[in-house]
């Protein structure tokens, strides 16, 4: 059994079940976006963790060792994104990562945004010109070092 096969039987057990990303999360006692992110096979489970999957998804015992396995990470088959949801994250960061760069030296200094040492939310917020999408990134910032 490999990855991509656990992930096919986790969204097929979400869909018979009726499960959301937030419920699931709930059950797991963690983070929407990391179980979420996790249950596509872009983090590690511990062991605990993957036995609860297992069981709330009623996936074959053999699948608990490998939602414990360092993956892949980058799900994406192409540079530039097709779906329209990815491309426009996508094209965010085309237009408005330079200024973002810019900020994070200005108020930061020389280094990077973690995505290691990462948290990110998304939430609805409710706007009389219709609902918008909040995306909060929260990175620990590491400083270049040069020996």
């Amino acid at each position: 059994m490999i990855r991509e096969d656990v992930t096919e039987l986790i969204l097929e057990s979400r869909r018979e079940k009726g499960l959301t990303f937030a419920a699931i999360a709930g059950k797991l006692g963690k983070p929407k976006v990391w179980t979420t992110a996790a249950l596509l096979g872009q983090h590690p489970m511990d062991a605990g963790t993957a036995e609860t999957v297992v069981d709330l998804m009623d996936l074959p015992s053999e699948a608990a060792p490998v939602l414990q396995e360092v993956p892949m990470r980058g799900s994406l088959d192409t540079d530039v994104p097709t779906d329209p949801t990815i491309y426009r994250i996508h094209e965010i960061t085309q237009v408005y990562g330079t200024t973002i760069k810019a900020l994070i030296h200005e108020e930061f200094g020389d280094g990077i945004m973690s995505a290691i040492n990462f948290n990110m939310e998304i939430e609805r917020v409710e706007h009389e010109g219709g609902d918008r999408v909040k995306i909060t990134y929260e990175g620990k910032f590491l400083p270049y070092q040069w020996s």
